[in-house]
């Protein structure tokens, strides 16, 4: 599993005009499932989400997680982060779960964040999305499991 955290002031995310979620302070989160992520590893990406100490404290010191600012998550399913990239001119997305197995991922991380009991908004799996976002510092942290 890939997830790209954005840390972010707000974010939103509209399908067809319409919005399917929204956060203020706490990270946009790009999610892309891999072939063969167990639920294990995905509970872990969830947990270090929720725990990944990147927000400022009293000292404007990187000390306090999502969680300990009362922050949200917004969710956004992006199988492009797992594009290769490195031969030819167009992106290969075969390390990319297929699409049920990218929903059954994505969805599984979602429930795992809330877990977490963080309050957890997202897009819409194979949808066109657009998203929006303030990103706080800018600080932007890339995780894979």
């Amino acid at each position: 599993m890939i997830v790209l955290l954005q840390r972010v002031k707000e974010g939103a995310v509209e399908v067809d005009g319409r919005t399917t979620g929204r956060v203020g302070a706490g990270f946009v989160a790009l999610v892309c499932a891999e072939p063969g992520d167990t639920p294990e590893r995905i509970a872990k990406a969830a947990r270090k989400t929720a725990r990944l100490r990147v927000f400022a404290d009293d000292a404007g010191r990187m000390n306090r997680s999502v969680a300990d600012v009362a922050g949200g998550v917004l969710a956004v399913p992006q199988f492009t982060l797992a594009a290769d990239c490195m031969s030819g001119n167009r992106p290969s997305f075969t390390r990319a779960a297929p699409p049920e197995e990218g929903r059954r991922g994505f969805d599984a991380f979602v429930e795992a964040l809330r877990a977490e009991g963080l309050p957890v908004e997202t897009g819409v799996f194979g949808a066109d999305m657009a998203v929006s976002l303030v990103n706080d510092g800018p600080a932007t942290f890339w995780l894979q499991f």
